[in-house]
Formats: structure tokens, C-alpha cells, sequence
């Protein structure tokens, strides 16, 4: 997050001495990008309200891409994620004398079991979904039937329909498995980030800017992720594209810092100080080229105008209602509407 920051600085600094675009440029420095939600709570602070803006970009870095690489993709890059917390109620006893009680641990062994059926046989193939639980908490003692046993982990999907499914049928299977063993249940399942959905044109453009600052050949695509990115929130308000640069394969460590993986959310990572000029410049011209743009919009011809936004809103509308769009388009105060 440091070295983002640095990026974003350093364009802030270029843009501010230089001002050799045309239009607006915002700089959303956002905090609580781990499991906080910032970007969710920037808008309820009313980010877009306060400061208007047409589209957004962000990036993250990337350890195991080459320095002086740029990763993107259309559509779903990132999961959404998801946390669930689980606790069976049963009825403790002396471990001799099981009979005497509802084992709570049998119970999560066989719903663990069953979450995974949804994987395999609830959702189409074609689908991404991820179950994991992570953790399972029970008794204190080895001679004690516990009273509870708690499961918690997390899911993750590409979409809402998938989510949608595999919530209702986790709790359709603890519910009726702590049933079938006269345990008693308590689902709760928490959706944190939703899905980081890019926009084609946005993500278009994008390839447009980075070809000409990193070169073709070094624009990649990229596999989604199942991890997630709260930046969804901002693309789920306003057009924009989320984007990968390579953070190498930690060779730019120095000795002592650790020689551990270099991989996010691990002791041994460190940010590539080499992709501050990179990130930067992709910034700079994602804002130029993206004023130029607005700027042609606002003096551009009929084919110009239309153009844009038949590629946002008219490509799929029937002929007729393209015609009344356009017509309406064309006088001054519908472009301004």
C-alpha cells in the first residue's frame, strides 16, 4: 500500500507542476483497503457527490509478474468474499458415555463434507466458487463430549447468482444436518466485497495507454483471481478498470529483509521501488488520455458523439429507440441531459 501511495504521489506531483490536460483529475487516496471496506464508505461519505468524476482507475502490484509488466482483463477479475460463522448446539457428556449427549463434532465432520457437494453438484461446472473453511473450534477437554462446536471460512465467486445459490444451500445443509442429529444450528453468513467487475471500455482504453507507455508486448492478460479487491465498490459505481503491474520475483530485496517468498500478506514481501515510475506514468496518462477524450466529446461531430455512446448504452436497443436516442442526443440541452 506504500508503494501505490508513492505512485500516486508521484503523479499528483507531475500533474499538479505540469497541467497539460484538459478537464478534472481526482486522486482518491483510500484507506481500510483490508477487510475495512474504505471504498465502501468513501461513497457513504459521498465520494462521487463531493468530487463528480466520468470514470476510475486503480492498480495493485503483483509479485511473480516481471518488473515492467501490466496485467488486465474484462469483466470479472476479482471474487467476491464472503465469511461464514456456524455453531452447532448440542449436548455434552462425559466422553465414556456419548449416549448421553448430542456430539457436536460428528456433526461439523459430516456438514464440512457436505459443503463441498455444492461445489460439485449445486453449481454448473462453468461456474467459479470457492468453499473453505478455515476453522473449527471445539471442547477443552479430551475426556468431554463438548457442547457446541463452531465452523467458520469463507466463500468466494465471480457472481451474485453463484453467491446467491451456494448461501442459500449452506444453510439449507447445516440446518438440516444439525437436525438430523437433534443438534441445534446458528448460520450466519457475511458478505464483505462484492465481485471487481472491469468495464470493457474502460478496460480498452486502458490497453490503449499502457501499449504506448509499457509497450504491446508487455500488456499481459490475466487469470481472475479468486482473491478480492474492495476497488469493486468503486465499479459498481462509475465505469473503470482495476489493473495488475509486476512486482518481480523479489530479487530487489535487500539482504536481511527476509528470503521467504516474496508474495502479498507475507513477512518476506517488499514493494519493487522500480515500479514507482511505471505506476506513475500509467496514471498521468490514463488522466491525459482520458481528458482528451471528454475534451473531443464535448466539441466532437455527430460521429464522435454517437459513437461513445452507442459502445455505453445504445449497441443493444432496438432501431427505433436508437433513433429517438440519437435525435434527442443531437440538440444541446439532451447532450447536456
Amino acid at each position: 500500500h506504500d508503494g501505490h501511495t508513492a505512485m500516486l504521489l508521484a503523479a499528483a506531483k507531475h500533474l499538479s507542476r505540469h497541467r497539460n490536460f484538459d478537464g478534472t483529475v481526482y486522486l482518491v487516496f483510500q484507506p481500510a483497503e483490508e477487510g475495512g471496506g474504505g471504498a465502501r464508505e468513501m461513497i457513504k461519505d459521498g465520494l462521487f457527490d463531493k468530487f463528480p468524476m466520468e470514470a476510475i482507475f486503480g492498480a495493485h502490484n503483483w509479485p511473480g509478474m516481471d518488473v515492467g509488466h501490466v496485467a488486465v482483463k474484462p469483466g470479472p477479475c476479482f471474487a467476491s468474499s464472503n465469511e461464514f460463522k456456524i455453531t452447532i448446539r448440542g449436548k455434552g457428556s462425559h466422553a465414556a458415555l456419548p449416549h448421553n449427549g448430542i456430539d457436536p463434532v460428528p456433526v461439523a465432520c459430516q456438514m464440512v463434507q457436505a459443503f463441498q457437494t455444492i461445489i460439485t453438484r449445486n453449481k454448473r461446472p462453468i461456474d467459479a466458487g470457492v468453499i473453505s473453511v478455515t476453522m473449527i473450534h471445539a471442547g477443552e477437554a479430551t475426556n468431554v463430549v463438548p457442547d457446541s462446536c463452531v465452523i467458520e471460512g469463507t466463500v468466494r465467486t465471480f457472481t451474485l447468482d453463484v453467491l446467491d445459490m451456494i448461501e442459500r444451500r449452506m444453510q439449507e445443509v447445516a440446518e438440516h444436518t444439525c437436525a438430523a442429529f437433534g443438534a441445534q444450528c446458528e448460520f450466519v453468513f457475511a458478505r464483505n466485497y462484492p465481485p471487481t467487475i472491469n468495464h470493457d471500455a474502460e478496460t480498452a482504453f486502458f490497453r490503449r495507454v499502457a501499449a504506448e507507455v509499457a509497450g504491446h508486448a508487455n500488456v499481459l492478460d490475466f487469470e481472475p483471481t479468486m482473491g478480492s479487491e474492495d476497488f469493486s465498490y468503486f465499479l459498481q459505481a462509475k465505469p473503470g478498470c482495476y489493473f495488475l503491474i509486476g512486482n518481480g520475483d523479489g530479487a530487489h530485496r535487500s539482504l536481511g529483509h527476509g528470503e521467504g517468498p516474496c508474495m502479498l500478506h507475507t513477512p518476506s514481501y517488499d514493494s519493487n521501488d522500480d515500479l514507482i515510475p511505471l505506476g506513475a506514468t500509467l496514471r498521468v496518462r490514463l488522466a491525459q488520455g482520458r481528458a482528451e477524450i471528454s475534451a473531443d466529446l464535448l466539441a466532437g461531430s455527430r460521429d464522435t458523439i454517437l459513437a461513445e455512446f452507442y459502445e455505453r448504452a445504445l449497441a443493444d436497443q432496438p432501431a427505433g429507440v436508437r433513433r429517438v436516442i440519437e435525435d434527442e442526443l443531437l440538440t444541446e440541452s439532451g447532450y447536456r441531459e
